[in-house]
């Protein structure tokens, strides 16, 4: 019998309450819910670009676009790998976040080596809040491209609050850091509080929008490429 889909509603109820989703595996039928009593975030000030992630950036590497092929990151996400052979993202999920995606709520990073998809992550954006779900790379340093254009994109967008839920080695060396629950709620409400404007996901070609709006029709995504240059330009940008 094929699962219930999650209800959209409930789901966005526990990541505003610090919970999310996970599966035992690929293909399991059910999914339960994780409240980390350590949590992994990533200080959006705190991103560590390295010499050889810079000198890759500036040249250009790799093409990146943003929610222009949701899908094929979740399914990259998902897919087993030597080194991976299952994963927590479920039928059920890979749903859901097809749907939030539909809705506006979850948005993706794709890294190109000219039409070939070889990086990308996926998560979901609460308030100012983003809750990254999974990455995946297929070629050296893909997924560095990818969590680099996310940081410069909700750096730009005002937003406070990277979530990595677990900290990984990798994730640790690109600035991650590990917090304890009762800071971590503090910092998701913060971070959903009405009393703070909506941020706006992506980059702009011209001068960013206020960061003063309150409704959530302001949020902006910007799928066409956008150079690792310009990305590099923000990150190294102290004010």
């Amino acid at each position: 019998m094929t699962p219930a889909p999650l209800d959209l509603d409930l789901l966005l109820k526990a990541y505003a309450a610090g919970i999310f989703p996970m599966a035992d595996e690929r293909h399991a039928d059910e999914v339960y819910w994780v409240e980390p009593q350590k949590r992994g975030i990533l200080p959006l000030g705190g991103f560590h670009l390295s010499r050889s992630l810079a000198k890759s950036l500036k040249s250009n590497q790799y093409e990146t676009t943003a929610d222009a092929d949701f899908s094929g990151v979740v399914r990259a996400c998902a897919a087993s790998v030597e080194t991976r052979p299952s994963t927590w993202i479920n039928g059920q999920i890979e749903e859901a976040v097809t749907r939030l995606h539909a809705l506006g709520r979850a948005h993706s990073i794709e890294i190109w080596d000219k039409d070939v998809l070889v990086g990308g992550l996926y998560g979901i954006a609460l308030g100012r809040a983003f809750f990254g779900e999974s990455m995946f790379s297929r070629a050296t340093d893909a997924s560095k491209f990818a969590l680099a254009h996310l940081v410069a994109r909700l750096r730009a967008g005002g937003f406070t609050l990277l979530d990595c839920q677990f900290i990984t080695p990798h994730l640790a060396s690109l600035g991650a850091i590990e917090i304890d629950r009762e800071d971590y709620l503090k910092r998701l409400a913060q971070a959903l509080s009405p009393d703070e404007p909506v941020g706006n996901y992506g980059l702009y070609s011209g001068s960013p929008p206020s960061l003063g709006a309150t409704s959530e029709s302001c949020v902006t995504m910007v799928s066409l490429p956008t150079s690792g240059w310009r990305i590099w330009h923000s990150l190294t940008q102290t004010s």
